[in-house]
């Protein structure tokens, strides 16, 4: 049976690169060639498969549909070849991940599944950084973080992880004490406000007509595990996630009832664009949006 004839893989190099990179002239720079040699490179490719994989105007270059399907179709399958010469290789040293996390993803999301991603490629191994200021910190002393805000700086690369609805959470008992949700009960109330979130808290009360109201008291936390421990405890009320609620499965806490309300907040995974070049920084994105976590 004759070999398949296999493509130029440099050509296939500057095809991945650039669309990873989102620009052909850092496409260039990575590799350390010209623009004009990267183009020739993916100019090579597009002949070899029979499909124009990107339109050119000036300096921009865009996939195409046909692009954008080769890309899907191929990555899986570099992504595999790679994983299998890790595997065959006593040379590759391990990769190593600086990820900046937030304590409560990082306990009820991101840890939980870990250990699929190490089965996969046991040489990855993650330094994790849960100290303040992530988002300001990737480039620097982070590779990628995962944050929790109404949305990154321009600049990064982001992933949009999911959508939320602000939920008062407290204790059963405490909630047994509420009979209904007006401004006249709720003043007499304390609320768990976590301090990098501080519209969570306007947008329920201004959904559930308190926007005048002001509470006995607003004890501020900067831990999300430890607002829900103090909700059990009777502390106050925390204004949360849905999915914190749902994540924690503690029977001791429940959601006061009220109109759905949308989080200004999401969780996202964050990067400079370059990162994604890294391979440890491409290995974890691909899985995490993968997993769905």
């Amino acid at each position: 049976m004759p070999a398949r004839r296999l493509p130029p893989l440099r050509a296939l190099e500057a095809f991945m690169r650039t669309v990873r990179l989102g620009s052909a002239r850092a496409a260039a720079e990575e590799i350390g060639l010209s623009p004009s040699a990267l183009s020739r490179r993916i100019s090579n490719l597009e002949e070899f498969v029979g499909k124009k994989l990107f339109t050119r105007a000036r300096q921009s270059m865009q996939l195409t549909d046909e692009g954008q399907a080769f890309y899907e179709a191929v990555n899986p399958h570099m992504e595999a070849l790679a994983r299998a010469v890790e595997s065959q290789s006593d040379n590759i040293a391990l990769l190593r991940l600086r990820l900046g996390v937030l304590p409560m993803f990082g306990s009820q999301r991101l840890f939980p599944r870990l250990g699929e991603l190490r089965k996969r490629h046991p040489l990855l191994h993650i330094d994790i950084d849960t100290a303040p200021h992530l988002e300001d910190r990737v480039g620097d002393t982070l590779d990628a973080a995962i944050i929790l805000s109404r949305g990154p700086a321009s600049g990064l690369h982001a992933v949009r992880l999911d959508h939320n609805l602000v939920h008062a959470i407290c204790s059963k008992e405490t909630a047994r004490n509420i009979p209904e949700i007006t401004p006249e009960v709720m003043a007499k109330q304390t609320f768990l406000i976590h301090n990098e979130l501080p519209e969570s808290f306007m947008a329920w009360k201004k959904a559930n007509g308190l926007d005048t109201m002001d509470p006995a008291a607003i004890d501020h936390y900067d831990s999300g595990a430890l607002m829900l421990e103090a909700a059990a405890q009777g502390l106050g009320i925390a204004i949360m996630h849905d999915d914190h609620l749902r994540r924690a499965n503690d029977n001791r806490l429940t959601n006061l009832p009220g109109k759905p309300v949308e989080s200004p907040y999401s969780y996202w995974f964050v990067c400079k664009p370059v990162a994604l070049e890294s391979r440890p920084v491409r290995i974890f994105h691909d899985w995490l949006v993968r997993a769905g976590l």
